[in-house]
């Protein structure tokens, strides 16, 4: 028996065997050992991650595409570790190829190109599933990169450049009508305003002419209240002399006819009383 010492690291655990009996976990530390009775074995327990290497898998529509992932692990159960699995990497690098086969023969190719968290949320579950009973727990899955043949490859740079021609037109259209549109709102607040004030033209000249014509006829109500007045101060005999003076100015005149109204005769009586009562005229 030859006695010997081992260190822990605090990250490990030492699976210790007594002839071929595991004997149990020994933690981070110095541990005393005896060999050839003590047979021993560590595990890390930190997160590791592994470089899936490329693989080809075929979509559900027969498209044969490569991909490339990161696995994110860690152990959990070291003693199923141990005792359930030989070599838990490179189990869980061969369960995470073939279950990534499986997920992406599920998918069609625009599926696989456009979920990639879908996939990897997918591996991660089924995956996890397989490998809780060797105490292993995956944590995270995540694609790099999914590169499909290079045919298929140009039908999408095809397919790419055809949709951006596409989204240009459409926004070309779009500015064209939005063109269109803020110039006919243009059109049309600039017919309103002018409608506008030929309206406010038309209003303010009608309230002009409104207010000259009542300023005329005040005016006129007035001049006829004025003559209404001196008038009612003029007596008879003013007027038949101002009917003189008229006819006086006939008499001057070429004409050799005169048209007089039947009230004119009326008019001259009180000259003719006048003339009956002045003992001049006899």
């Amino acid at each position: 028996m030859i006695p010997y010492l081992t260190v822990v690291q605090q990250y490990e655990r030492l699976g210790v065997f007594w002839l071929g009996k595991f004997m149990g976990l020994r933690p981070g530390g110095l541990h005393l050992l005896i060999w050839p009775f003590h047979n021993t074995r560590k595990i890390d327990l930190r997160e590791i991650v592994i470089d899936i290497p490329r693989q080809t898998a075929i979509t559900e529509d027969n498209a044969p595409i490569d991909i490339d992932f990161l696995l994110y692990m860690r152990v959990v159960a070291a003693e199923k570790s141990i005792l359930e699995v030989l070599d838990y990497r490179s189990a869980v690098v061969g369960m995470a190829t073939t279950t990534l086969r499986a997920v992406i023969g599920e998918m069609s190719l625009d599926d696989v190109l456009a979920k990639r968290e879908h996939i990897n949320s997918s591996l991660r579950a089924r995956l996890d599933e397989v490998t809780d009973r060797w105490g292993i727990k995956v944590t995270q899955v995540e694609i790099r990169e999914i590169e499909p043949p290079p045919d298929i490859q140009d039908s999408m740079n095809r397919q790419m450049a055809a949709e951006r021609v596409r989204r240009a037109a459409i926004i070309e259209a779009e500015g064209v009508k939005k063109s269109a549109i803020t110039e006919a709102e243009g059109e049309k607040q600039s017919a309103i305003l002018k409608a506008e004030g030929v309206r406010q033209s038309e209003i303010l000249r009608a309230e002009g002419d409104k207010q000259a014509l009542s300023l005329r006829g005040d005016g006129l109500a007035q001049a006829l209240s004025n003559i209404s007045k001196v008038a009612k101060d003029v007596d008879s005999k003013t007027m038949s002399l101002q009917y003189f003076e008229t006819l006086k100015e006939l008499g001057s005149s070429a004409s050799t006819k005169f048209i007089f109204p039947m009230e004119f005769t009326e008019m001259l009586k009180p000259f003719l009383g006048m003339l009956k009562q002045d003992p001049k005229s006899k």
